[in-house]
């Protein structure tokens, strides 16, 4: 497996993306400038539900959740929110949160969509997401392993 399987990177601030197909099983990899920070996979059972036509399933509904910036239910939004969005507040942001003039979703939202770029390999099953996913996250795709996600 290699990077080659991957498409070129496109910032988040460019989505929705319309090379995106809109039920596909795939990997991605997520950039902070020449920093791999993040590694996944989306279409688990994309055999079961091709057959059942979701309007939208796999890597289109799991890069959109991103994109969104939305913390709740998003485990990659957590921990940019965490190990970026969180670390940059400066002490006079800090009790807008608690008047509500600031938002975390929106600070996060923020951030993907300025520093962040993602590539993807589409993939027939949800097993081929999965071993590629897995070999990304060791870093035998990129030469190194990701930030944020890293196995050993």
């Amino acid at each position: 497996m290699s990077r080659e399987l991957f498409s070129e990177r496109v910032p988040f601030s460019a989505w929705p993306n319309p090379a995106v197909p809109a039920v596909a099983a795939g990997v991605y990899a997520i950039w902070k400038g020449d920093e791999l920070i993040y590694c996944g996979m989306s279409g688990r059972e994309i055999d079961a539900k091709a057959s059942a036509q979701p309007k939208k399933y796999g890597l289109v509904t799991r890069l959109a959740s991103h994109w969104s910036g939305r913390l709740s239910g998003d485990q990659f939004c957590v921990y940019v929110a965490n190990r970026f969005v969180i670390p940059s507040l400066t002490p006079e942001e800090m009790p807008l949160f608690a008047s509500g003039e600031l938002n975390l979703d929106a600070r996060t939202r923020r951030f993907i969509h300025t520093h962040l770029d993602y590539a993807y390999a589409l993939v027939q099953t949800s097993a081929e997401a999965y071993a590629l996913e897995r070999s990304a996250r060791r870093g035998e795709i990129f030469g190194r392993k990701p930030f944020l996600n890293p196995l050993e």
